[in-house]
Parts: C-alpha cells; sequence; structure tokens
C-alpha cells in the first residue's frame, strides 16, 4: 500500500496545501516519514487524514468558479465500523460546500472495500447540493453492488460512461467535462 500515490501530474493545477480555503491549507509533506496506515500497512505520506482508519483523500482539483473538485480515495470505505462517510462529510465535503462546490467527482479506483451502514449522510450531501451532483468513478463493480443494498445510487452517480479508465491522461478540467456530460445525459 505504501507504494500506492494518489495522483501528482495536476499538481501545476492544484495543490491543496496552498489554497487557503482548503482543509489542508499549510500542511507540509514529508515524503521520507511512513506515518499513517490502513490496518497496519503504511500508505504514502501524500495522502490526507480525514478522522477516519480506514478512509484516506487526495483533492487533485478544485475550481470555486466552476464550482468542482475531484478527490482520488485510498483504503477501505467502512461505514459500518469507522463510519467513514461521517468523517468525509463533515471533516471535507462540508468545507468545499461551504466554499461553493457543488459538483463532486470521487475517484475509487484504490478503495479496496465498502462496508455500509444507512444512507443518511449520501442524503444530507446530496440534499446539501440541489443545484449540483455527485459522480464516484472508477468504483469496483462488488462496491457498486454494496451501495446499492443501502440504496446509496439514489445520491451519486456512478457505472457506465463515468468508468473512466484513462482519467490521468486528461488535464482536470476535461475529466470534469467528461463527467458533467454523462450527467446531464443522464438527468435528460
Amino acid at each position: 500500500m505504501h507504494d500506492i500515490e494518489p495522483h501528482y501530474n495536476w499538481d501545476k493545477f492544484y495543490d491543496s496545501s496552498l489554497d487557503k480555503k482548503s482543509p489542508f491549507y499549510g500542511k507540509e509533506y514529508n515524503y521520507e516519514l511512513f506515518t499513517n496506515d490502513i490496518y497496519g500497512y503504511f500508505i504514502n505520506p501524500a495522502w490526507d487524514y480525514i478522522g477516519s482508519e480506514t478512509l484516506y483523500v487526495k483533492i487533485l482539483y478544485v475550481d470555486y468558479k466552476k464550482r468542482c473538485c475531484i478527490i482520488e480515495l485510498i483504503g477501505e470505505w467502512n461505514d459500518t465500523l469507522h463510519n467513514d462517510i461521517m468523517h468525509l462529510k463533515r471533516n471535507l465535503i462540508d468545507e468545499l460546500i461551504g466554499n461553493g462546490i457543488r459538483e463532486f467527482i470521487l475517484i475509487g479506483e484504490n478503495i479496496f472495500n465498502f462496508h455500509g451502514s444507512d444512507d443518511c449522510y449520501y442524503e444530507e450531501w446530496f440534499e446539501d447540493i440541489e443545484d449540483g451532483w455527485i459522480a464516484f468513478i472508477n468504483f469496483r463493480d462488488f462496491i457498486h453492488r454494496e451501495w446499492r443494498k443501502f440504496g446509496i445510487d439514489a445520491f451519486v452517480n456512478y457505472g457506465g460512461e463515468l468508468e473512466i479508465e484513462n482519467w490521468r491522461a486528461l488535464t482536470p478540467l476535461l475529466l470534469h467535462k467528461h463527467v458533467k456530460e454523462q450527467i446531464v445525459r443522464r438527468l435528460g
């Protein structure tokens, strides 16, 4: 797990440690010291802690004018034991919403498991951005099945054309444009 790094080719477009509106503003990264772990496996120091023992994030891009953000995730999304959605919502998403963000892209190819509970925080997030949307891209199929079991699919978009294998080859704005086109097509 320590070899899995968040996508860093977009650093020239955005750096959350330099963004005064970011919850990670001013954070200094020591890439020589591995301190965070998930179930005893150290993770790369570039991932950001949001209060969860099992879920870490990296804000890859924010555009306050377009009101969008792209977040990459790593770990196990465990709402049952660790209430990860609460940590994600309260410690990251609420701050982004407070700064005008309404369109969320979460990249989950490094989410290795999901344990659901209820859909309250997902519903709250959905209601907080009634003029926006939430897209989960590149999560594993078995996670999609779990989301359906817990009714999370009523609040987030995923699957189909939102599985974008080459997202790293795009710029953040091109990825946002592609995802937004798919969301508009689904709503239309």
